[in-house]
């Protein structure tokens, strides 16, 4: 890692390998099985959780048939030390100064990052003396933010980290996600913020009533449709979608033209408005969102009844402490997004 992140060398291992992909499980469990000697490690799962289920009234937010924890080649305290978590709400001793709160977390560690650093990092600076309790909702989760880095972890859970948060500050923690990763930090984040997984993930898992939908990097999920371009523009008075030198559609009093070709498609409109002196109000050239791309596949998943009580039938396995999601081979972020009230987590 970074000494500027950590403030210590960097571990000459790289950043440890995170399933992402259910299906990835199976063909990994299949060769441990067809005659490769297993270790010590491998000889036995740590955990096997099947038939997990959990409802939030008629949504079904979490339906897993069978997940598989291998232990890992560390004891538990090595694995706690290697990993942190940023959930949404941490329990702290509210009569303690922030200061004093980190320390004591890093007092768990064998080798923590300097704490002066990670207050730095976290925009707490000038607030060490100030007790938890009077630190503002947007504080006290940049506070949670520096109890899960404090301990140096290699694999880093953040459940919605930016909850509170005003546009600088959020801003600021996607800076600080996007320094850990070029670190050699892996990072599992859960977000319902399209625009906030867009901006970090290198690998989505979009969740809806508690089964996947779409699995992959951003820029590839929503298929052929999230290749069109979106021009927008508002037409001046008198013009109709008739008069227009190609076809679009009219939305809100804008005229949207969907396209494959959007250099030839503007081409042609911007030479049709100049020709005739017409001018576009409002112009602009952009592609479908991951929030775009999350309304129509979740839309497309909703079930038409009661949601099915039927388990998924894809197995998984994944590291302790892992949420069952694919494998990554480098420092990376996976972002995970649902539409229910309690996420799965996932991320690159």
């Amino acid at each position: 890692m970074h000494p500027d992140l950590t403030g210590r060398p960097a571990p000459a291992a790289a950043a440890p390998s995170v399933p992402v992909t259910p299906a990835a499980a199976p063909s990994g469990a299949a060769a441990a099985g067809a005659g490769a000697a297993p270790t010590r490690h491998e000889s036995r799962p740590a955990i096997t959780v099947a038939g997990l289920r959990k409802d939030y009234g008629a949504v079904r937010a979490v339906r897993i048939s069978r997940v598989v924890v291998l232990p890992a080649p560390f004891g538990p305290s090595r694995l706690r030390e290697r990993t942190g978590l940023v959930l949404q709400d941490i329990a702290v001793e509210p009569y303690l100064t922030m200061r004093e709160t980190l320390a004591r977390q890093a007092g768990y560690y064998r080798a923590p990052r300097d704490v002066p650093a990670v207050i730095g990092l976290t925009g707490l600076a000038g607030l060490e003396r100030r007790k938890v309790r009077s630190l503002s909702g947007g504080q006290k989760r940049r506070l949670d933010l520096a109890l899960g880095l404090i301990g140096g972890p290699e694999v880093l859970y953040l459940d919605e980290p930016t909850t509170g948060f005003d546009p600088a500050a959020r801003r600021g923690a996607w800076d600080l996600v996007r320094q850990l990763r070029a670190a050699g930090t892996t990072i599992l984040l859960t977000t319902h913020d399209m625009a906030e997984a867009q901006a970090l993930a290198d690998r989505v898992v979009l969740l809806s009533h508690g089964a996947v939908v779409a699995e992959g990097p951003p820029a590839g999920l929503g298929g052929s449709e999230a290749e069109h371009a979106r021009i927008t523009f508002t037409p001046p008075p008198g013009v109709a979608l008739a008069d227009l030198p190609v076809s679009g559609t009219q939305k809100e009093g804008s005229v949207v033209i969907e396209t494959a070709h959007p250099v030839a498609e503007l081409h042609r409109l911007t030479s049709w408005a100049i020709r005739h002196d017409v001018l576009l109000s409002g112009l602009t050239v952009d592609r479908p969102s991951l929030e775009d791309v999350y309304l129509r596949l979740t839309r497309e998943a909703a079930p038409s009844t009661a949601p099915s009580t039927a388990p998924s039938t894809a197995p998984s396995t994944a590291p302790s402490t892992a949420p069952s999601t694919a494998p990554s081979t480098a420092p990376s972020t996976v972002s995970s997004a649902s539409p229910s009230a309690a996420p799965l987590r996932s991320s690159r």
